[in-house]
């Protein structure tokens, strides 16, 4: 399965290189996916892209509990916390507060093998 973590900051790159790194150090998450930045590329006339999300390739075993809380106590160290979306296949969920409520329903969200679609 393919995720994507974005954020929306003022100056998204520190964020996304923070959150890639905190995912990268959780042994729930690092032993059942690989974590990786994705770039998006330049556009004619900029020199160079710009990261644009945290991506995880995970296994059979992936935990999405496990993530979804990685992700929510990264957002909860943060000065500012960012706004967080995070996207499988088609189906974008925004962590706004991450309540318990919340968790629960990404969980579940993430956890549905069938056809993702639309926005959560």
């Amino acid at each position: 399965m393919l995720v994507q973590v974005r954020v929306d900051a003022g100056e998204p790159e520190p964020e996304l290189r923070g959150l890639c790194g905190w995912l990268a150090q959780e042994p729930a998450v690092r032993s059942t996916a690989s974590v990786s930045l994705v770039e998006r590329l330049a556009r004619p006339g900029e020199m160079g892209g710009w990261l644009d999300a945290v991506q995880l390739v995970t296994d059979n075993g992936w935990s999405a509990a496990s993530f979804v809380l990685s992700v929510v106590t990264w957002r909860q160290t943060r000065p500012r916390p960012p706004h967080v979306v995070i996207r499988r296949g088609d189906l974008e969920i925004s962590l706004t507060d991450g309540s318990d409520d919340e968790i629960t329903r990404i969980v579940a969200l993430l956890e549905d093998r069938g056809e993702a679609g639309g926005e959560a």
